[in-house]
């Protein structure tokens, strides 16, 4: 799939740190975290430092330009997403995000929400486990 160039939202005004740290996140095959993401900027020469790597990736998450996801260690990492509803595969041991663009889950999230008596008005899904990639090496 060709990765889309991502854009600010309206109301966030367009500097030079924001689009460069988007451009670095729409970079990444992976989430990343602002840490991992800082170190990347800094090592590219970009004068971006922690707190605004920070502030910018939670603004564009807020936004809805970025999707946030929780590392095994509990670290929030960032990535840019597809517009639009879908749902996510995360592989517990590399990290890797592979985007359901069809919503698979509505069926059966509205039938589970039925036999429960509530109404679905809206629902998210991550299913964690093991890309094939992962999957296939011995322990």
């Amino acid at each position: 799939m060709r990765k889309r160039t991502p854009v600010l939202s309206p109301g966030l005004r367009p500097t030079r740190q924001r689009r460069a740290i988007l451009q670095a996140v729409a970079a990444e095959d992976r989430p990343v975290s602002a840490q991992d993401l800082h170190a990347r900027l800094r090592s590219s020469g970009e004068a971006a430092g922690l707190a605004t790597v920070y502030r910018t990736l939670q603004a564009l998450a807020d936004a809805g330009v970025l999707r946030t996801f929780q590392t095994p260690t509990g670290e929030v990492a960032y990535k840019v997403c597809e517009p639009g509803h879908h749902h996510h595969l995360i592989c517990t041991r590399c990290g890797r995000v592979e985007e359901i663009p069809s919503c698979e889950v509505e069926e059966w999230a509205s039938q589970v929400a039925r036999r429960r008596g509530f109404s679905v008005s809206s629902h998210q899904a991550d299913i964690y486990g093991v890309c094939a990639a992962h999957g296939r090496r011995k322990h």
